[in-house]
């Protein structure tokens, strides 16, 4: 299942909860080589390696899909989702919308889902809450999302992130289909 939306709109808040209501989801766990925000952990939030680690997998064809995205590689590493998919657990790619198109052109039958937030003023906020980016950074974030934004469409379906449990429901409902 694809689960995409902009840095910054709560993907990761609505899945966890999403996660505690259903046993048999799980969230690949991407490779990227971006440097690690405070907080997170290696191999929970991602698989953090290096710039040529990540190359020499592309080489290995070890990726459903891969993209640079504010000067990082982000990628989906193969093996790992086909583990957990031969366990019996439905399996959300947490992927920006680079990496979800190309899934889309392999799978067109894939579960998709574009989570949007409720106005762009509302994602600075959240981003500048953070308190993890510069402002170039949070420029760029914000530039992307707008970019981002405009392929809500080829989505299968969009979750607006106003309200935390009302989202939540809405991604719960849609696994179910």
């Amino acid at each position: 299942m694809l689960y995409s939306g902009a840095s910054g709109v709560g993907k990761g808040t609505v899945f966890a909860a999403v996660k505690e209501r259903n046993p048999l989801v799980r969230l690949s766990v991407s490779n990227t080589t971006r440097k690690p925000r405070k907080g997170e952990i290696d191999g929970v939030h991602y698989n953090f390696i290096t710039r040529e680690e990540f190359e020499d997998l592309i080489k290995q064809d070890g990726y459903l899909e891969y993209a640079e995205y504010c000067d990082n590689f982000y990628g989906t590493p193969k093996k790992q989702v086909e583990d957990m998919l031969n366990s019996g657990y439905d399996v959300f790619l947490e992927i920006e919308v680079q990496g979800a198109l190309q899934i889309m052109e392999k799978y067109p039958e894939i579960l998709s889902i574009f989570v949007i937030p409720p106005s762009l003023e509302e994602l600075e906020r959240r981003l500048r809450s953070r308190g993890t980016e510069d402002e170039e950074t949070i420029r760029k974030r914000l530039e992307q999302a707008k970019k981002e934004m405009t392929y809500k469409d080829r989505y299968k379906f969009t979750v607006v992130n106003d309200e935390l449990d009302a989202a939540v429901n809405e991604v719960l409902e849609i696994i179910k289909r």
